[in-house]
């Protein structure tokens, strides 16, 4: 079974990306990458901070803020064994795009879902783009590295959705994921030429 069929994502990345975009912009990547870490630990301390009642989804985002932040780790060692810096953060519009397509108003729960999805729908994109790195990327070590990560993306994705059909049973979870994925579909349309993750 394909990452596509795992992941439901309907437009996959040219591997030509890899080759034409990553592996002549390393360090911007690798600075990219690093702060995606980061951003992914704040959105699952942002999840704690909306939903202390939540005890399972509580123990869940600890843990992938402790997992996130030893990534974060792990790419900024890289960069420093690279005899690079860590550059300064960059706006990520694929994710601000996404973030447009979050329900802002109304209930409790249809918030929670939308966070959820939204976070799902990161996750699941960046495993499909470091699947594709690690496949095509001419360097051994990274190859390696986002191999790896790229099961755990896996990992973090069904987690979002489990918790999303744990918490939120009184929507429509499927519709709504439906919904997601149509529109991450129109936003990739204009990604995959720039030298960031969802660039």
């Amino acid at each position: 079974m394909s990452e596509r069929t795992i992941l439901k994502l309907q437009l996959p990345t040219d591997p030509l990306w890899v080759k034409n975009v990553v592996e002549s912009n390393i360090e911007e990547i690798l600075t990219d990458h690093a702060f995606c870490e980061q951003k992914a630990a704040s959105n699952a301390i942002t999840l704690i901070v909306q939903n202390p009642n939540l005890s399972d989804l509580v123990q869940e985002m600890a843990m992938l803020v402790q997992e996130e932040m030893d990534h974060f780790k792990r790419v900024h060692d890289i960069i420093l064994e690279r005899g690079y810096v860590l550059g300064k953060e960059r706006k990520d519009n694929y994710v601000n795009e996404l973030r447009k397509f979050m329900i802002t108003g109304g209930g409790r729960e249809g918030q929670l879902l939308d966070r959820l999805l939204f976070s799902a729908m990161i996750e699941a994109r960046s495993c499909e783009r470091f699947k594709v790195m690690s496949e095509h990327i001419n360097d051994q070590q990274l190859s390696e590295f986002y191999h790896e990560l790229m099961i755990s993306e896996a990992t973090h994705y069904t987690t979002f959705i489990r918790l999303a059909r744990k918490y939120c049973n009184n929507l429509d979870v499927e519709r709504r994921w439906k919904e997601f994925l149509d529109h991450e579909a129109q936003v990739i349309k204009n990604y995959g030429k720039a030298e960031s993750i969802h660039g």
